[in-house]
């Protein structure tokens, strides 16, 4: 059974109290979408193994977008001055300034931030790599600093905080190191609640919930498969993040990238229950479940006790294509913000941006410190 590792109760302690989430609800979180290996769409608006492999290349490219030298916001000029260095330059200006006026930095937004919190309880959501974290060329050397790790650690003193991610949790945690956290790895298919330690010194079991725990076995299958097939091109990396995998392309030659994706199509056609989505120089192999970063969302604010949108607000940051899904559905409950983590116009469902982990640490402590002198204020 797919909830066959759900906690034997109902009930999660939290602090002095405990949350509660129903059977009924977590099913209906938890629907399973078979799709077939060969068609063209997966079901849930991203591109299936069938697409033609120039659409994959493009959306590679796509996930890599020039970085100007002044870290300022830019975008690809198609007006017909494209030689012309001034008229290149005012064109990138104005998309900058038009994209910031639609998605303005949170931390210019932070008063309207705490007014939208008066009364409710704000819910922390963090992504990691690209957001706790810089992103590198190797993602075993992923650090996040001593001085985000303090941020995180005092942010979440004052509210429940969460870090989503597409790492295997098990990772997720070595790089964070903070027990008191809910983690959420595998893009929220491993949830795993604040590591209790009772009087005798024993760590409590504290997994929520794993609903691709079926597909272990095949992942595992697939995952010495694409290491095999992938080992002739040079600065392929595949990574096995327990219900998920990730190959890296980072540190690929652009002219290999063809090359590569038919390697990595070609081996999920015989696995019809995995689906390839994108990141960040990633492609992504995931089960074919309905199931991602914003289901995971979903689950812990219902497991937290707060499925009313009049009594939580959510704020969920990331920087990753895989984060529009929980930004998504922060936005049609009209609950909530999400934050992009971007120095670069993008699309997006999310409502304030942060250019850059030093930002996301800066936002943190600025809502910690609020907090902070407001309950001090208020006597608690």
């Amino acid at each position: 059974m797919a909830n066959q590792n759900v906690a034997s109760s109902s009930e999660m302690k939290l602090g002095n109290g405990c949350v509660t989430i129903s059977m009924n609800k977590l099913q209906r979180l938890n629907e399973i979408h078979n799709i077939g290996g060969g068609g063209g769409g997966d079901g849930d608006g991203r591109t299936g193994t069938g697409t033609r492999m120039s659409s994959w290349v493009e959306s590679m490219r796509a996930s890599s977008p020039p970085r100007s030298n002044n870290k300022t916001i830019t975008t690809t000029n198609n007006n017909n001055n494209n030689n012309n260095p001034a008229s290149v330059s005012q064109t990138q200006n104005h998309n900058q300034n038009s994209w910031i006026a639609s998605h303005p930095s949170a931390l210019t937004m932070l008063e309207e931030i705490k007014n939208a919190s008066k009364g409710k309880q704000i819910v922390m959501f963090l992504d990691y790599d690209g957001t706790l974290s810089p992103i590198v060329e190797d993602p075993d050397r992923a650090f996040m600093s001593d001085k985000m790790r303090f941020a995180v650690k005092t942010v979440a003193r004052y509210f429940p905080t969460a870090i989503v991610s597409g790492r295997c949790r098990d990772k997720v945690y070595d790089f964070v190191k903070l027990p008191e956290l809910y983690y959420a790895g595998s893009h929220g298919m491993d949830i795993k609640g604040p590591t209790k330690i009772t009087k005798q010194k024993k760590i409590k079991n504290a997994v929520m919930y794993q609903p691709a725990a079926e597909f272990s076995p095949m992942i595992d299958e697939v995952y010495t498969i694409l290491v095999e097939e992938t080992k002739s091109i040079p600065g392929v990396r595949v990574e096995h993040n327990k219900f998920c995998l990730s190959v890296h392309f980072r540190c690929v030659d652009e002219n290999n990238w063809d090359a590569l994706a038919d390697q990595v199509k070609v081996v999920l056609t015989e696995y019809p229950k995995l689906k390839l989505t994108q990141g960040r120089k990633v492609l992504e192999i995931r089960p074919t479940i309905k199931w991602d970063k914003g289901k995971a969302l979903e689950f812990l604010l219902e497991s937290l006790g707060y499925p009313n949108a009049n009594q939580v607000l959510p704020l969920y940051i990331g920087d990753d294509q895989t984060d529009e899904d929980a930004f998504k559905v922060l936005r049609d409950r009209g609950q909530g913000f999400g934050i992009l983590v971007s120095k670069f116009p993008k699309e997006t469902n999310a409502t304030y941006s942060l250019q850059e982990p030093s930002e996301v640490k800066d936002f943190l402590r600025e809502l910690a410190k609020w907090k902070r002198v407001f309950m001090r204020r208020d006597g608690r």
